[in-house]
């Protein structure tokens, strides 16, 4: 009889997990299917792909996304619902504008320092945002503060419940500040 490998006998030390959540505590799957619903959130929000509802279909129907210059606070929302959210990434009913006639012309979203917790109604999360080539200038980059978030499992997968962009300094921001203007 052959011995066991060592990487076998490993393997069979680490306890099974749950493939479903239960008593609000998230999976590695839930931790996976999140990461990936902000992995799909910048690729849509920066290419307004089908007329911005890609994006808008990363939330809940009655999903928000606010801004806010300071953690922990609500903010104020700037867009809700599925229409509203798809004209935030650019688009809409009328489909995308042209880049350069909105505020986030140009920018690459980079979502980094992901944290993800269990809430007994879904997950809270909190991460940093990077903007790239703000206006299109690839040498106009700044961490914009980030997100915090409210997710929560639906039928069609994990979605954003609520987004808020949290960014201390957004008036003074090379995207948002007075050289904007």
């Amino acid at each position: 009889m052959k011995a066991p490998t060592v990487a076998a006998l490993l393997l069979a030390a680490i306890p099974a997990v749950p493939l479903l959540a239960q008593d609000g505590a998230l999976t590695p799957q839930d931790y996976i299917e999140i990461q990936e619903l902000n992995a799909h959130y910048a690729l849509a929000i920066d290419e307004c792909t089908n007329g911005g509802y890609d994006y808008a279909d990363l939330y809940t129907p009655d999903g928000t996304f606010g801004l806010s210059e300071k953690w922990g606070e609500p903010g104020r929302v700037a867009a809700k619902g599925r229409d509203a959210l798809a004209v935030a990434a650019g688009g809409g009913p009328q489909g995308c504008r042209d880049p350069k006639s909105y505020i986030g012309y140009g920018i690459s979203h980079i979502i980094t320092n992901q944290i993800i917790e269990p809430r007994p109604d879904g997950a809270y999360g909190r991460n940093k945002l990077i903007a790239m080539s703000i206006g299109g200038d690839p040498n106009k980059n700044e961490v914009q503060g980030g997100y915090e978030d409210h997710y929560v499992k639906t039928p069609q997968g994990w979605r954003i419940q609520s987004r808020v962009h949290v960014f201390p300094g957004m008036k003074t921001s090379l995207q948002f500040g007075p050289s904007r203007q």
